[in-house]
């Protein structure tokens, strides 16, 4: 099975040629049913269909709306904003029942990526490299296969990469796509 690549399409086409045992963990973070949904074009129908991948998971999502799916355990990821939606949960899959709390900046500016290290790419839910880090590192090895179907620019995928772990990332917004293009090393930029 090729791995590292990414795609420009709907992740749900894209998911039904994806074969389950390929994939070692599913890290994602779908458009949710309260938030943006019109823009990110909410649909339930690819959040429904991660049911066939037997694989651990962790979903983000929001704290408003119950998960459409069977969960092992719910995590709380703790912005740290001390205002607005102060949290998001994260809906474990296939995988530990012990509930946990991460506490991380969430990255909405220039000001809070520098804050942490990170680098903010002007998307409106971009989750902490941080954060995505800790997941990936306490729930896979080296040479594992992680896949994120709504990548937005690509930090799992990023993340995945600078940890030794193999990914694929789906995307269907160009521009995040491009975004994540460029993270990831598949276009140079011009220097001039």
């Amino acid at each position: 099975m090729e791995t590292n690549y990414i795609v420009n399409e709907d992740c749900l086409t894209f998911m039904r040629t994806l074969p389950d045992k390929c994939i070692d963990l599913i890290l994602t973070d779908p458009p949710y049913p309260d938030y943006y949904a019109e823009k990110y074009n909410y649909n339930p129908e690819p959040i429904l269909y991660l049911d066939k991948f037997k694989c651990k998971q962790f979903v983000f999502w929001t704290a408003k709306e119950d998960f459409l799916l069977d969960y092992s355990a719910i995590h709380i990821w703790d912005k740290k904003t001390g205002c607005g939606s102060e949290y998001e949960r994260i809906f474990e899959r296939n995988g530990d029942k012990n509930y946990k709390m991460f506490r991380y900046y969430f990255i909405n500016s220039t000001v809070a990526a520098q804050m942490t290290k990170d680098v903010y790419y002007n998307h409106p839910s971009q989750k902490p490299f941080k954060l995505i880090e800790n997941i990936i590192l306490n729930n896979t090895k080296k040479g594992d296969v992680i896949f994120d179907p709504f990548m937005g620019t690509g930090t799992t995928c990023y993340v995945a990469q600078e940890l030794g772990r193999k990914y694929i990332g789906c995307e269907l917004d160009k521009d995040y796509f491009e975004i994540a293009e460029k993270r990831l090393g598949f276009v140079k930029q011009r220097l001039f």
